[in-house]
């Protein structure tokens, strides 16, 4: 059968930080109120993504990489990963920080968790006047500085807070210390991987356990690049209905696209999967005589077999990831 464009079931996840704004804005569906990430397409190991639309609903992402291999997923990333879909997508929604963390890299999340590594870019959907990130350091630390600060509670002295705004972006390569702040929603995409090490969480308790949530401070010491950077922010232009580099990294290939009328993708050379999240306004998919809706907060994904597209919309903002 041909393959068309593939809306997957919101996997919700409950978070110590979550808010509504998920549920509210976005229309996701479910009866919590502390919905913190929509896991919009996931291979992770217990929250394998589900069809949503189509003859094909039901089906899960394993198995249509199974069933269809590079016709799914594009010969190259069939060859390179298999039946492993390599990307993570998800929408967060950030009512309170995120505790600050770090992600291993590869060599060190294979050594001790079988697992590739995360690295990942976000992007800014909407924010509180002012919220912000936090993302580096400000100054040079020895790891003998930053044990020190975490030990005394300074921690937050030595890491690099930024102000964001709508549009915003940034890449979080693995061992970049990070969090997200209070006020924040974007779209995350990100290596296959749920690997954190927690480094400080503000003392918080959890409301089922009644505890502190754990920290890996021993494990977070390898991973940890403490390298100082002059900007952290991704720097982009925007050009109106053509795909604008955003992100380009060794994992993921993020551009976005304003889009203010109808125009043609052409895929042919491109042997990948496509995805497409909505992250302002609404589009519309054309593709094999069929149309295909996404409103803001919406992921779908394109099999590589499809090859053109027409994409319609008065104005939107939609991320065109891929490999």
């Amino acid at each position: 059968m041909k393959l068309y464009p593939i809306k997957f079931e919101p996997i919700l996840k409950e978070k110590i930080w979550g808010g509504e704004k998920l549920i509210q804005t976005f229309k996701k569906k479910s009866s919590k109120t502390n919905i913190g990430e929509s896991w919009e397409v996931s291979d992770v190991k217990g929250a394998i993504s589900i069809v949503a639309n189509g003859v094909l609903k039901g089906k899960t992402l394993k198995q249509l990489i199974r069933t269809y291999k590079g016709d799914f997923v594009g010969d190259k990333v069939y060859k390179k990963f298999g039946e492993a879909f390599p990307i993570l997508i998800k929408f967060i929604d950030a009512k309170t920080p995120l505790s600050i963390q770090v992600h291993p890299n590869n060599e060190l999340a294979k050594e001790r968790h079988d697992s590739f590594g995360k690295n990942e870019m976000w992007y800014i959907m909407d924010s509180d006047e002012d919220a912000e990130l936090i993302i580096g350091f400000t100054k040079e630390v020895s790891q003998k500085e930053y044990v020190a600060a975490l030990e005394e509670g300074n921690i937050l002295d030595i890491l690099n807070a930024e102000k964001v705004k709508k549009g915003d972006a940034f890449y979080i390569p693995t061992g970049r210390v990070h969090a997200i702040g209070a006020g924040t929603v974007l779209a995350e995409i990100q290596q296959t991987s749920d690997i954190t090490y927690r480094i400080y969480d503000y003392e918080r308790v959890d409301k089922i356990s009644g505890k502190q949530r754990e920290l890996h401070t021993e494990q977070a010491l390898k991973a940890i690049d403490f390298t100082v950077h002059e900007n952290y922010k991704t720097n982009y232009s925007l050009e109106e209905n053509q795909s604008s580099k955003l992100v380009h990294s060794p994992y993921f290939k993020t551009d976005i696209i304003a889009l203010k009328t109808t125009v043609e993708k052409d895929y042919s050379q491109l042997d990948s999967f496509v995805i497409y999240m909505c992250v302002d306004g609404s589009f519309e998919i054309e593709c094999e005589k069929e149309n295909f809706l996404v409103h803001k907060g919406e992921t779908i994904v394109l099999p590589a077999t499809i090859q053109k597209v027409h994409l319609k919309a008065t104005d939107a903002k939609i991320l065109e990831v891929y490999l």
